[in-house]
């Protein structure tokens, strides 16, 4: 029983780093209005830039947040200028190929530029362990816990109390008539962008934390499961993409418990299926409107 209860908070850690990352897709598509497929490479993108951080600066947690996720903004803005500027009038498959394009490309310099192996992440806390109800929990995965509720928390008031906030949930219920009321629309969904990329890159170190490895490919699964937390809470509701991403999480710990880890991944997929069938419009409606 105790190790079914350690793969259920395995898989509530895991989770909340899937729900970090749906959360940046859920604010990227619905500020943006267009499905992105960079999204795995932007996280890549913040763990390699934390690795650094912690190999060439200081094994500091509250320093790699800041780098990942300045990063991984930066890579935001240059997204937002290749494949979203110049194409919001084009037909919607124009940006979306642009966005497969150009994360071949960024996953292609990265394994120039960084090297195809695999690499050690550099552990910026000290490793150990808390018993509860004996249960060994794993003071990263707390720490992670803590990091996504604050994050998400930080989000949540930028987005209902801020002037931002304000702009950001008008452009992305109607951008015509956030533009006829004086909202810069461009400004607006470039900040919404980087503030999704933002988070992605976080989410990047995190799970580079918790696995104590990064690789240029790592993205390619992370994408994916990010646009199915997204697909799981109807893609732009926020809280409704969080909370499929700690079902995805939970579900992957879970099934690997009575099978084995190679199946983790399939876990997700089938999940999404089986969602999908029984409810197509996704988990939104129970958790709220849109963002």
């Amino acid at each position: 029983m105790d190790y079914y209860l350690m793969q259920l908070v395995n898989g509530l850690s895991q989770g909340a780093i899937y729900a970090l990352m749906a959360i940046g897709y859920a604010t990227i598509v619905g500020v943006v209005g267009m499905v992105t497929f960079t999204h795995g490479e932007v996280i890549m993108i913040g763990a390699y830039a934390a690795f650094y951080a912690f190999s060439f600066f200081a094994e500091n947690l509250f320093l790699g947040i800041i780098t990942s996720f300045a990063a991984s903004w930066l890579l935001g803005i240059v997204i937002y200028k290749v494949c979203y500027e110049r194409f919001f009038d084009s037909p919607r498959h124009i940006p979306l190929i642009c966005t497969i394009g150009f994360s071949m490309l960024i996953k292609n310099l990265a394994q120039i530029v960084f090297g195809p192996n695999m690499k050690a992440m550099p552990q910026p806390i000290d490793l150990g362990f808390i018993n509860v109800l004996g249960v060994r929990i794993n003071t990263i995965q707390i720490l992670i816990i803590v990091i996504v509720i604050s994050l998400s928390t930080i989000l949540y008031i930028v987005n209902s109390k801020t002037r931002w906030g304000i702009q950001l949930r008008a452009v992305s219920q109607d951008k015509k008539a956030s533009a006829l009321m004086g909202i810069n629309v461009q400004r607006t969904t470039m900040i919404g962008n980087c503030i999704g990329c933002g988070l992605g890159g976080v989410a990047g170190m995190l799970l580079a934390i918790y696995y104590q490895s990064i690789l240029p490919t790592m993205g390619g699964v992370l994408g994916l499961k990010s646009f199915i937390s997204s697909v799981l809470g109807g893609l732009t509701n926020i809280p409704a993409a969080a909370l499929g991403g700690i079902l995805i999480g939970v579900t992957e710990n879970l099934g690997t418990a009575f099978l084995s880890n190679s199946y983790r991944d399939v876990f997700a997929f089938v999940f999404l299926v089986l969602v999908l069938i029984i409810k197509p419009e996704g988990i939104s409606k129970k958790v709220g409107g849109r963002p």
